[in-house]
């Protein structure tokens, strides 16, 4: 089983262009997409947050479900749903304005315990921000990687939320010796500051960056580089696309066994090639339609 662990909120969407667009209220948050598109996708997911007993958390538990994804790690509380505002730019680009303060998954605590069946944990976005829930994540991400479970990140950076940007670039640094696969935007790559050579000598087996429409490239441990193209469509929004990215590599390694550092530095590359074809291909068709609504395995040919 593949665990996400990270926020839910609702995306306020706008339809149609100006300041005052009606907003369309759509599930959403990194993890939750991840975590959705993983459900989708075939492979046995849990999903490990806190969410609100109001309609929204109802909602979000109801879009679990219907993917298929175990909610049994879901914390509750009678704390406001997280909202997010996107602008889509004329590209179909998404920017994000939060309605964070007192909200239900900001209060994520430590759980006692993950499914016994885990074998990897995926972290990233606003939950590795926003405390006290930022700390309690940070916690097991360390945990499960002192643990040998397969670990992955993506920080899916928002800066409006950041406080102090050198705090979190330090911050950052000190996650990597606990991750195995780190995934990125060139955009987060260029904010943070650093290079996937810089962070693979700090810990992980492969570094994983995104070019949008250009495709995606792999650095791993043994100095090797592998690059895909992206696939061409016609975009809607770019709304989840790097969510089931973190999907497609995650799945796409589960089902060749190597959820594990010694799997993924046993990939060769043909095994990255198509790992990251995939990957391309999943993000192509989020990105073909409104809102985050990632492909189901259905939609996509081999891996």
């Amino acid at each position: 089983m593949i665990v996400v662990a990270g926020e839910a909120l609702i995306d306020l969407v706008p339809q149609g262009r100006g300041a005052l667009a009606p907003l369309k209220p759509a599930l959403g948050g990194g993890p939750y997409n991840t975590a959705v598109a993983l459900g989708r996708l075939g492979s046995p997911t849990a999903f490990c947050s806190r969410t609100s007993d109001d309609a929204f958390g109802e909602a979000l538990l109801d879009g679990l479900r219907d993917a298929g994804v175990d909610v049994s790690c879901v914390q509750r509380g009678g704390e406001p749903t997280t909202l997010a505002v996107a602008t889509v730019d004329a590209g179909g680009s998404a920017s994000y304005s939060f309605y964070v303060e007192g909200t239900a998954d900001r209060l994520f605590a430590m759980p006692a315990r993950l499914p016994g069946a885990t074998r990897a944990v995926s972290f990233g976005t606003c939950s590795l921000v926003l405390e006290p829930g930022a700390s309690a994540y940070e916690e097991l991400l360390r945990t499960c990687a002192d643990r040998g479970v397969f670990t992955a990140l993506d920080p899916n950076v928002r800066a409006g939320l950041v406080p102090d940007a050198d705090a979190y670039r330090a911050r950052f640094a000190s996650w990597l010796p606990s991750v195995r696969l780190l995934k990125l935007s060139e955009e987060d790559a260029e904010w943070l500051g650093g290079s996937p050579r810089e962070w693979l000598a700090a810990g992980p087996s492969a570094v994983v960056v995104t070019r949008g429409g250009d495709g995606l490239t792999a650095f791993t441990a043994d100095g090797a580089e592998y690059s895909v193209p992206g696939e061409r469509v016609s975009v809607v929004d770019t709304i989840g696309a790097g969510d089931t990215v973190n999907a497609a590599l995650l799945h796409g390694l589960s089902a060749r066994g190597a959820l594990s550092a010694e799997g993924v530095a046993g990939l060769d590359a043909d095994g990255w090639t198509q790992l990251l074809g995939f990957a391309a291909r999943a993000a192509a068709i989020t990105c073909s339609r409104a809102g985050a609504e990632p492909p189901y395995a259905a939609e996509l040919v081999g891996l």
